[in-house]
């Protein structure tokens, strides 16, 4: 599954875009450098019923943006992605 059908699946699952778990994780403090994964994902689980990849791809936007690796750009890999920058905005919305 590439990095964006994780988000996509999230976004059917719980009817939140990445750009809106974003802003709740600011409101959380969870943008601040010294937070954990773990407790990111923590919250994901409890609130939304998250598994670990689904939450490890909110984990990454949500602390590092919507850049990914070049690596994973058309590389043909489970995880290969059109771009190497995510769309956070929704599915509905994407160009």
């Amino acid at each position: 599954m590439s990095f964006q059908a994780y988000l996509d699946t999230i976004e059917d699952r719980t009817g939140l875009t990445p750009r809106r778990f974003i802003a709740l994780a600011e409101e959380r403090g969870f943008q601040e450098p010294d937070v954990k994964a773990g407790t990111i994902l923590a919250w994901l689980k409890e609130e939304y019923g998250l598994g670990r990849g689904h939450g490890m791809a909110l984990v990454h936007v949500i602390t590092k943006g919507p850049k990914i690796d070049a690596k994973h750009v058309g590389s043909g890999g489970s995880h290969s992605d059109a771009s190497d920058t995510l769309w956070l905005d929704g599915k509905a919305t994407r160009p």
